[in-house]
């Protein structure tokens, strides 16, 4: 299952979910104030997975993580 990013308009919060692909066109409730308008954000790894590299694929470089 893919890890989509979010963001919430209404109160600017930021956060990740784990959304099976069947359920990848629902957008999750906000954690943080509740509401159902939340948007999906295109993430870091699927900007630089989309850029052009001359036909290579991004998988064979390392991409840091904000995370770690």
């Amino acid at each position: 299952m893919p890890l989509y990013e979010y963001q919430c308009p209404q109160c600017g919060e930021n956060f990740d979910k784990i959304v099976r692909f069947s359920e990848a066109d629902k957008m999750p409730v906000c954690p943080n104030c509740g509401a159902e308008n939340t948007k999906k954000k295109i993430s870091a790894g699927a900007f630089l997975g989309s850029a052009s590299n001359g036909g290579s694929s991004t998988a064979s470089r390392p991409v840091s993580s904000p995370f770690t």
